[in-house]
């Protein structure tokens, strides 16, 4: 059964409130949207919303753990809603697009450091960099099956 934003604000405490349901709704059709996206799209329902209130919601849903905040290099903070499984990343160098990949299986040194320093390890983030289907058209000898992604405004690809 999946629950609604109502629902899920309640479970971790937070106050159901019109700014919180709007950027929730905006994260579930728009995953790894920026915040001028998530903004933009959410004064659709609630044309007051300011910039500064949907920085003060984002953060309280990354506090919370309901909503994950990623970084690529040289790109705005990216948004999406789904948390709590480490996944991980691929990022097109060329448009920016961004698709959700599971973990990474198999031989990958990334994700077991050679030390640990002392820190009990419970996360790794990844980032794969390289070009989605969509820019590599021209290209034939590049076959390899991409995910359905979306780019940086959050744009189904």
């Amino acid at each position: 059964m999946e629950t609604t934003g109502q629902e899920q604000l309640r479970m971790v405490g937070l106050r159901v409130t019109r700014p919180r349901l709007s950027v929730l709704q905006v994260l579930a059709e728009r995953p790894h949207a920026d915040v001028d996206t998530i903004v933009t799209a959410a004064r659709a329902v609630h044309p007051t919303l300011s910039p500064q209130a949907v920085y003060g919601v984002l953060e309280a849903l990354v506090s919370r753990g309901l909503a994950r905040r990623i970084e690529p290099a040289g790109a705005p903070a990216l948004f999406e809603l789904r948390v709590g499984d480490n996944h991980h990343h691929l990022v097109c160098r060329s448009c920016g697009a961004v698709a959700d990949v599971d973990c990474t299986v198999g031989a990958a040194p990334c994700l077991t450091p050679s030390d640990t320093a002392g820190f009990v390890v419970d996360e790794a983030e990844v980032v794969f960099w390289g070009l989605c289907r969509d820019c590599r058209v021209g290209n034939p000898s590049e076959t390899t099956g991409v995910p359905e992604h979306h780019d940086r405004r959050g744009v189904k690809q």
